[in-house]
């Protein structure tokens, strides 16, 4: 339930929070700024450190006092007056015009500048495109804006505080907000036993190598040439698996931008030193592309001996057969996925538009057969309602904030053998009856609790009931095991829906696949693997009746 904060200084008791964990878990890594910023910190008045925090936690870092009013603070300049002093904010920075403009209104830029009406009419990135030439270099803002009765400040340890942020979550995607989304009820997380020891970076080193590798990964967006971003990737330590999968994630970023260009070489170079899922296989096809196709058969029939996954397997068998045609030699035989059922359906067309899914659905259901659009949401929320305890086990490396939406090896190849025993002992529930009250137990004292696997607004009593009634253990159980095998590439892919037979006692998955469209390879992967495990999946193909 969603409930109003009663403390105004909820966001500086949030801030204090982050600061005290690191304190305490951290102190050994931490360099000589940080941990004088957790020393003096404290010690501030308290407008003063709301200031600091509400500045930290809005965007920018540069700000007018009369932008930063908040009835708990008081007074903006006596509150910033402390952070002066301590040199954690600056008082009348220097601003070039481009900082200038973030911080005025149109009103104001024609006041200041004294624009004659034809520039005043227009839009403020063309009126600084219009003012640029003539006002070069950076000014203090009252040099720039005399007598505006108003103060500015610039934040001087925003990346300091992104440090800090960064350390506490172990990320750069959570931010400041977890907290507030927390305390609002908006987002609830699974409570981990974890000791004061767990955290997510064991080294200065590791947290180095990390903020190298995000500063890399900023200036390839922004479109710096790939070969100066490639030359200052940090190396990583090998024994480091999360730092290394993050590395391998941006080599093949790269490497895709290499490919697009048409750089064969130098695509194919870091398409092999990487172990990204999907690398080699690209580098398959850029030996190819580069009419190499020697190279590339041999790299593919060695790839085929030990493919990574299901996916490469299959894009592998793609690329087999045209690469023998080039080379000469003997087709390879094809192969024969089972087949699923085939429904044909010709339907006119809704009065208002709809998804095709929802079309079939309707069409489909009866009384005494529901059928529900579940996409990836049901199979994946049994198998973490099942096995949430095995998922949320406090071993080492896994968690080590109190925010956690799922562990943070969860795309680790290790994931499923670092928990063999408890993910064991959760499928063997499904070797009896036990799995239905193991299940229903977490639907009821789980609810809402953040996972990685459960999709709680697609879930209600009924449809769980008759999940459980009308599917299989043995099914459920070979779903579970394919998740498991390779959690990244098999949480995507199910059917679109589902349904039921109740008094049967049966189910049936669909595929629906409008005009023109076509089944995509994870959901072909899903397909067979159901096919040939017996569990009923069929393929819907919708033409519109004329």
């Amino acid at each position: 339930m969603i409930k109003v904060l009663e403390n105004p200084l909820y966001y500086l008791d949030n801030f204090h929070q982050v600061l005290t964990w690191i304190g305490d878990r951290y102190d050994d890594l931490l360099t000589a700024e940080e941990r004088d910023f957790l020393a003096a910190f404290p010690a501030l008045p308290q407008a003063s450190r709301a200031l600091f925090v509400r500045m930290v936690m809005r965007k920018g870092t540069v700000f007018r006092a009369s932008k930063l009013v908040y009835a708990e603070i008081g007074s903006t300049h006596e509150a910033a007056r402390p952070l002066v002093a301590l040199g954690l904010i600056e008082e009348d920075p220097a601003l070039d015009l481009d900082q200038l403009f973030e911080l005025l209104q149109k009103p104001e830029i024609g006041k200041i500048f004294q624009l004659p009406p034809h520039l005043r009419q227009l839009r403020k990135a063309d009126q600084l495109e219009a003012l640029r030439a003539q006002y070069e270099g950076e000014h203090r803002y009252s040099g720039w804006y005399q007598g505006s009765g108003d103060h500015c400040y610039r934040n001087l340890t925003q990346e300091l505080c992104d440090r800090l942020r960064l350390i506490f979550f172990g990320n750069y995607h959570q931010d400041w907000t977890e907290f507030v989304l927390s305390d609002l009820g908006i987002y609830q997380y699974e409570k981990v036993d974890f000791s004061p020891a767990a955290r997510g970076f064991r080294s200065r080193r590791d947290i180095d190598d990390f903020l190298a590798l995000h500063r890399c990964h900023e200036r390839f967006i922004e479109g710096e040439a790939p070969a100066d971003v490639i030359r200052d990737l940090p190396p990583c330590p090998a024994d480091n698996e999360w730092l290394r999968s993050r590395r391998d994630k941006l080599t093949f970023q790269i490497a895709q931008h290499l490919e697009k260009l048409a750089d064969w070489p130098a695509a194919h170079a870091l398409y092999a030193s990487c172990n990204y899922p999907g690398a080699r296989a690209r580098a398959v096809r850029v030996l190819e592309k580069n009419e190499q196709p020697r190279a590339a058969f041999e790299l593919l029939q060695a790839a085929l001996q030990a493919p990574e996954s299901e996916a490469e397997r299959q894009q592998l068998l793609r690329m087999q057969p045209r690469l023998a045609r080039k080379l000469g030699h003997a087709k390879p035989a094809p192969h024969a996925p089972a087949q699923p059922l085939r429904i044909d359906l010709s339907l006119p067309p809704p009065p208002q538009a709809n998804y095709v899914e929802f079309v079939v659905r309707d069409h489909l259901t009866r009384a005494d057969a529901p059928v529900y659009y579940v996409e990836n949401a049901l199979i994946n929320s049994l198998f973490g309602l099942l096995c949430w305890d095995a998922v949320f086990s406090p071993i080492p490396g896994a968690f080590f904030h109190p925010y956690h939406r799922g562990p943070a090896d969860l795309h680790s190849a290790d994931f499923q053998r670092r928990r063999a025993q408890q993910f064991a002992a959760a499928l063997a529930q499904l070797d009896g009856d036990q799995y239905r009250a193991t299940i229903r137990a977490n639907f009821a004292a789980k609810a809402g609790i953040q996972s990685p696997f459960v999709y709680w607004e697609a879930l209600d009593p009924a449809l769980l009931d008759l999940a459980l009634d009308c599917i299989p253990a043995l099914h459920l159980k070979r779903a579970f095991e394919r998740i498991l095998a390779d959690i990244k590439a098999n949480r995507s892919g199910f059917p679109d829906l589902i349904q039921f037979w109740p008094a049967e006692r049966r189910y049936n998955m669909i595929e629906v696949k409008g005009p023109g469209d076509r089944l995509q390879d994870n959901q072909l992967r899903w397909i067979a693997y159901c096919a040939t495990h017996d569990m009923p999946i069929s393929v819907c193909y919708l033409q519109w009746a004329a």
